[in-house]
């Protein structure tokens, strides 16, 4: 490698990722090396219960102050950039793959103006939206191509420029969860996998199926981690701080003994497989991109209860997986800063974090 090839000095470093939830802030920074990548920082704080709701910024001055204090503690290393690469909610976004008559890009952009107008629920004054013409035409049909279109309302990115702008942070890139969780946890080389997603989240649980790493669906319900303490706490009749705390050391005990823990998470789990289901159900009779979904992947800080993958894999009676949000990160021989527990809950910030670094090499 020639010595103007090698980074001596981080003159123009690379964006941070920076995970924006209900409940929490992640961040973290990765740094690129010749053939290598490195975790350089990360971290986490809590969010206070109220400032963020449903995705939307509620106290702007609590989610600042948080910002403020997580580019603090960050570590093993100071975070020496303001760059960072933010997630936008996935209740707040559209996700849709059009399919239009094979044109010029410069036809595309006006078509997908009408496009929005019919397929989403916001005029086009009333959100912020991109596309991306795919390789692949997803429709089969002759003639016509495939594109994957992303729209957000404008007053939620608003919200979140207007924040982490007065956090002292330069937002070179805003992308939803679910876009994010595809390029951390999604092989590069499994290009013809169909995966679901399933982000079992404090507040609610996402769901994502994509062909390869190409986002197809999306969905959202308000079917959370916390629920599951919640009807552990009242089953058992305990604090929910205890019932957090066995849910985390216990899990779910045996199946086939049908645990007390188990009876009591058993309402909400069976409501997850059963949304897991329709969401499969629309995909393969609705929108038929693909004729089966041949993994399902967990991720978010709800997938390390113990018992939950084999639950799920029994119930839904397909493969499932933890998810792998290293998978497209080159370490080489190290091992990972973060513990395999927590990983699955930094794979949006690795998503975001792995952006950073691909827009650093486009323009270095």
């Amino acid at each position: 490698m020639s010595i103007l090839q090698k980074k001596i000095f981080d003159l123009f470093p690379s964006a941070f990722g920076l995970d924006l939830s209900d409940l929490s802030i992640k961040a973290l920074w990765l740094n690129r090396t010749g053939d290598l990548d490195s975790i350089v920082s990360f971290g986490s704080v809590p969010l206070p219960v109220g400032s963020v709701v449903d995705g939307e910024i509620i106290d702007r001055e609590a989610v600042e102050r948080a910002i403020t204090s997580l580019i603090q503690i960050v570590g093993p290393k100071k975070l020496k950039t303001r760059k960072v690469i933010c997630s936008l909610p996935e209740t707040k976004a559209f996700l849709r793959i059009i399919s239009l008559p094979e044109m010029e890009k410069n036809e595309v952009r006006e078509a997908i103006k009408w496009e929005i107008e019919a397929n989403i629920p916001l005029t086009l004054d009333q959100v912020y939206y991109d596309w991306q013409v795919l390789d692949k035409n997803f429709t089969q049909e002759k003639g016509k191509m495939s594109v994957l279109v992303v729209a957000v309302a404008r007053s939620v990115v608003d919200q979140f420029q207007t924040v982490l702008s007065a956090a002292g942070l330069e937002v070179v890139g805003l992308e939803t969860e679910s876009i994010a969780q595809a390029r951390s946890l999604l092989a590069e080389e499994n290009e013809e996998r169909t995966t679901l997603i399933v982000d079992i989240g404090d507040r609610r649980s996402s769901f994502l199926i994509a062909i390869g790493s190409t986002p197809c669906f999306t969905s959202s319900v308000p079917l959370s981690s916390q629920m599951i303490t919640d009807a552990i706490s009242k089953s058992l009749h305990i604090p929910f701080e205890e019932a957090e705390e066995i849910k985390i050391k216990q899990g779910l005990g045996s199946l086939a003994l049908q645990s007390p823990v188990l009876k009591a998470a058993l309402p909400v789990l069976e409501n997850i497989a059963v949304e897991i289901e329709k969401s499969i159900d629309f995909y393969l009779n609705n929108l038929q991109y693909s004729k089966n979904i041949d993994a399902i992947v967990l991720c978010g800080g709800g997938s390390n209860m113990q018992g939950l993958l084999p639950f799920f894999a029994r119930r839904l009676g397909r493969p499932v997986e933890f998810g792998n949000p290293w998978v497209n990160i080159r370490l080489g021989k190290q091992l990972p800063l973060i513990d395999r527990n927590h990983s699955v809950q930094y794979s949006t910030a690795i998503g975001l974090a792995l952006r950073g670094l691909d827009e650093y090499e486009d323009f270095a």
